[in-house]
């Protein structure tokens, strides 16, 4: 036998959880206790438990005993309930409201039969609060052993508290049957896997990491181009995504016919030994100037990048939440413009400087993309082969 927990715990309102799923979230009283005949001990939420005592407010014992086989009833506890619990995961937990202290029970996942002792809840409810030089009120023990499931049960019923609540669980109706649970669950499960279904199309045909999900800056506009790319940078560790992010400024300077430009020479230096970069960089409003009044910078533009055409976005029907998806490309072909490709270059620099490796590589290769401009299939087919990535058809 094993005792997870012993001595005193503190309760507010009355109450105390056992809990094995992570995910949870506490159900209410009703539904804790719907279907039975006992209402000390509710068990008709699966994985979890919902344990009353007389005390609203302060310290009630409380052992906790884990059993190989069936102990024998004490017949110094004055109520006396059964219910059948099976955990829902590796952890089951003893917590105390608002989960200000919890306790691991050390359960298997597998059927227990669990016994809840009180002793004391008249006193405990008469006394309502509990200071901190009074005396204890009630006590409690919850056995837990292994066993098949079975009706819960009113073993023994002596305080007055104990048969009010037995009433009040007696006079609710019965659980909602399984099916009953899953057609009440359907909606809200159908527009989780829609959801699922589209990020999956917005992220080229996978889900993304947590990491992409939080990046920021111009990974959005780079799926539109390779998002096998962008899945391989967020793969590949913060070594190569610097690496990339370097080249890829080194080649849109080079686009853009600034690489022999000396301050955009001192920037990309900088830039490769991993240093800050040097003025006019660290100050983006005297960058532009600086590239606006400097004769060295030559003229040269380019047609825009378009990303390769998109069909346009198909909900699943039901039942088709795992359809293949393809994704590469915009939603709609237009007719690229002319862009000044060092307006573009610039900023590629910027970004490969920012201290998040995967950003400055995805935002550095979106800035070299548009200043390629209608030839960046040669730049991602240079970036691709240096992250390990090969573009797919999604």
């Amino acid at each position: 036998m094993r005792r997870p927990v012993t001595g005193e715990v503190h309760v507010h309102y009355g109450q105390m959880y056992v809990e094995s799923d992570p995910g949870i979230v506490r159900s209410d009283l009703h539904a804790a206790f719907a279907g039975q005949c006992g209402g000390l001990c509710g068990a008709a939420v699966p994985g979890a438990l919902w344990l009353t005592t007389g005390l609203h407010t302060g310290d009630v014992g409380l052992d906790v005993e884990v059993h190989d086989e069936a102990p024998p009833v004490d017949p110094s506890w004055e109520d006396v309930v059964e219910v059948s619990f099976r955990p829902v995961s590796q952890r089951t937990r003893l917590v105390l409201w608002a989960g200000e202290s919890a306790w691991d029970l050390g359960l298997a996942r597998t059927d227990y039969r669990v016994r809840y002792s009180a002793r004391g809840m008249d006193k405990g409810d008469a006394m309502d609060t509990r200071g901190d030089k009074e005396p204890r009120a009630d006590s409690y023990l919850l056995q837990f052993w292994p066993g098949p499931p079975r009706p819960d049960r009113v073993v023994r019923q002596t305080s007055r508290i104990a048969a009010y609540r037995h009433r009040f669980a007696r006079e609710l109706p019965p659980p909602p049957t399984p099916e009953e649970r899953a057609e009440a669950e359907r909606p809200a499960r159908e527009a989780e896997e829609r959801r699922v279904h589209r990020e999956r199309w917005d992220w080229g045909g996978r889900l993304p990491s947590e990491r992409l999900r939080a990046v920021g800056g111009n990974v959005r506009g780079l799926l539109g181009f390779d998002s096998d790319l962008v899945h391989a940078l967020d793969a590949a560790g913060p070594d190569v995504q610097r690496t990339t992010a370097v080249l890829a400024a080194h080649r849109a300077c080079e686009a853009a016919g600034l690489a022999d430009v000396p301050w955009v020479a001192r920037a990309l230096t900088a830039l490769s030994l991993g240093g800050p970069l040097p003025p006019p960089f660290d100050d983006p409003a005297l960058m532009r100037e600086t590239l606006r009044s400097d004769p060295r910078v030559p003229d040269r533009s380019a047609l825009e990048a378009i990303p390769p055409e998109r069909p346009p976005y198909r909900p699943p029907a039901q039942g088709e939440y795992d359809t293949a998806v393809v994704v590469h490309g915009s939603t709609e072909p237009r007719r690229p413009g002319r862009i000044s490709q060092p307006h573009f270059a610039l900023p590629a620099v910027l970004a490969a400087a920012d201290p998040a490796p995967l950003r400055a590589a995805l935002d550095a290769v979106w800035h070299a993309v548009n200043t390629y401009g209608e030839h960046y299939p040669r730049l991602l087919a240079e970036v691709r082969s240096g992250c390990g990535s090969s573009r797919g058809d999604g």
